[in-house]
């Protein structure tokens, strides 16, 4: 037995959205959105999925919407690949749903409460240690809410939750192992199958379920997830030796920087985070090091024959190249060219 994987946009809203998903979304929503207490009873499902009926035919599977409480809505949303500017266009579709429940000359009173729930195969906010976080509009000094209920924006990262199957306690547990590992599984755990919506959800997911047109669309879009993760990694490393290159040409205090802002055009925002303090030989060595493994002799030597006012420089400049894969070859050619 082997399921579709619940993190790509087509399996997702086949489970979450189908027009029988009702009761796998309200034990979903629960056990995310209000600690696994049954506050939500009823919801609709908006725009529900329906399988491709013409072969060839490209289909676009948008967020799973519903409304909740008759008048609540909920964008559910899961995200695989971190592109840019994915926080703002969450931040615009929640916004746009709000506003978009008004037509023409009617009350603002009519608007009703908005809820983004982002589920991410990737870490959005590092500097918290919770899987779920949750984010509302409040007074900046104060921390007063402002209008809390009307718009809320949910996240789920995925790579922090990271308990095992024997660790699992709640409902809210449950559906985030089910979300990250149900791919991976080959049958269904006893610890999920006794609940209900889960065990139908696993049934949903189920490969042998799906009809051809199904596989060949999960299939495509699969591809198509894997073909972007390597678009970004290749961007990222073309970019960053663009960068390189031009800044070795220029010289070193002036070119790094300029270098680096054009391999950021080019997509490598996400190949410079780690810096180290300027001006002190050992920390340049261990950073190199543990990013491109040992120095030979050679290169070490060439860079302890730096000038205090070189190594400086040099330690501004690889501040925000330490992640550089290849950048061994790059100071070799930098440092013979001193």
């Amino acid at each position: 037995m082997s399921f579709i994987n619940p993190k790509t946009d087509f399996a997702f809203k086949k489970i979450f959205g189908s027009a029988d998903s009702k009761d796998i979304l309200i034990s979903f929503l629960n056990a995310i959105l209000y600690e696994s207490n049954p506050v939500i009873e009823d919801l609709e499902i908006l725009d529900p999925y329906l399988a491709p009926k013409i072969k060839g035919v490209k289909n676009t599977y948008l967020d799973v919407k519903a409304k909740i409480g008759g008048s609540k809505t909920v964008i559910i949303e899961m995200q695989v690949l971190n592109v840019e500017s994915f926080e703002k266009r969450i931040l615009y579709n929640a916004t746009k749903a709000y506003s978009v429940q008004l037509k023409s000359g009617e009350n603002y009173d009519l608007l009703n409460p908005v809820i983004a729930l982002t589920i991410t195969d990737f870490q959005m906010f590092e500097h918290l240690e919770t899987v779920i976080s949750r984010f509302c509009i409040k007074e900046k000094n104060n921390r007063i809410d402002y209008l809390a209920e009307e718009l809320e924006f949910v996240f789920v990262e995925l790579p922090k939750f990271n308990k095992t199957l024997e660790e699992l306690e709640t409902l809210t547990d449950k559906w985030i192992y089910f979300m990250k590992t149900a791919r991976t599984l080959r049958s269904v755990p006893e610890e999920l199958g006794n609940v209900p919506e889960l065990r139908k959800a696993f049934g949903i997911a189920n490969e042998a379920n799906l009809d051809p047109d199904e596989l060949e669309d999960l299939e495509r879009r699969e591809i198509f997830i894997q073909d972007q993760r390597g678009a970004i990694t290749k961007a990222t490393r073309i970019g960053i030796e663009q960068g390189i290159r031009q800044g070795i040409e220029q010289g070193i205090e002036q070119g790094i920087e300029q270098g680096i802002e054009q391999g950021i055009e080019q997509g490598i925002e996400q190949g410079i985070e780690q810096g180290i303090k300027r001006g002190q030989l050992q920390l340049i060595v261990s950073l190199l090091e543990r990013r491109v493994g040992p120095l030979s002799p050679e290169i070490q030597t060439r860079i302890s024959q730096l000038s205090a006012e070189q190594l400086e420089n040099l330690g501004k400049s690889i501040f925000e190249l330490a992640s550089v894969p290849d950048l061994t070859d790059r100071l070799q050619t930098y440092s013979r060219s001193r």
